[in-house]
């Protein structure tokens, strides 16, 4: 079994598999600005250390946010650059929320017992995906758009019943790690198995696209969620958060 990747890896990782089509790098700060629900992808990433004064910086950043009709928001891990970041913005007003745990796990073949989801496409996924979460036409349409521009293996599955989607995921691959993402299922028929059935579909076609490792990103207070993960070795890695002013955090 190959070594866990580290996690600045795990996190590079993670930020080339919520790609949207419109981002700047503003000295050392990726800033995403697409218009859709995943905050990932409508946020400021310090990902990298910097030159231009702190100030100066969340100023511009503001500014692009407002040019675009977007709340200013700033995720944050404990790789942010500079490490001043996330004070300086508590004392600018802007609150923490949404914190989430990054989880990592060796995929075991031998957890991967039981039944098999339905692969679809990628119109599907986002479409049954917005659907279940109630997102409107402008947001599945984002999501869509953000899913065809990743240039990394992506593969996606749903569960149906009577014919209606109830519970869908995806996983992307890149250098020997897989990402699972918009794992989510109905409300209605939740406790039924389905969202293990997508979780033991993922890691499967993982496994056959040469993935050796799994991630994902599950709210920390989730704790529902986290039990399941757990039977597949999921473990805590680190956590991120975001910063957003008042009426803005969302």
């Amino acid at each position: 079994m190959p070594a866990d990747p580290d996690t600045r890896r795990i996190e590079e990782l993670g930020l080339n598999s919520s790609a949207p089509p419109g981002q700047l790098l503003y000295d050392g700060w990726l800033v995403r600005l697409a218009n859709g629900q995943a905050k990932r992808a409508r946020s400021v990433n310090a990902v990298y250390p910097s030159t231009v004064p702190l100030e100066t910086k969340i100023t511009y950043c503001e500014a692009l946010f407002r040019r675009a009709g977007l709340p200013a928001i700033f995720r944050m891990t404990p790789f942010s650059q500079p490490s001043t970041l996330d004070a300086e913005l508590e004392r600018r007003g802007y609150g923490r929320f949404e914190t989430t745990a990054v989880e990592l796990a060796a995929i075991d073949a031998a957890r991967l017992g039981g039944g098999a989801a339905e692969p679809v496409g990628l119109d599907v996924l986002a479409e049954s995906v917005g659907a279940l979460r109630g997102s409107p036409p402008e947001h599945r349409a984002a999501h869509r758009a953000r899913l065809d521009g990743i240039p990394l293996e992506r593969h996606a599955v749903v569960v149906r019943e009577s014919g209606r989607v109830v519970a869908a995921g995806l996983t992307i691959v890149e250098d020997g790690v897989a990402g699972l993402f918009d794992i989510i299922t109905d409300e209605g028929v939740r406790r039924r198995g389905h969202a293990r059935t997508v979780v033991v579909s993922l890691l499967r076609k993982a496994l056959e696209l040469g993935a050796r490792h799994a991630y994902l990103q599950v709210k920390s207070d989730n704790e529902p969620a986290r039990r399941l993960y757990r039977q597949f070795g999921f473990e805590e890695r680190y956590e991120y958060w975001y910063r957003g002013r008042p009426g803005e955090q969302r």
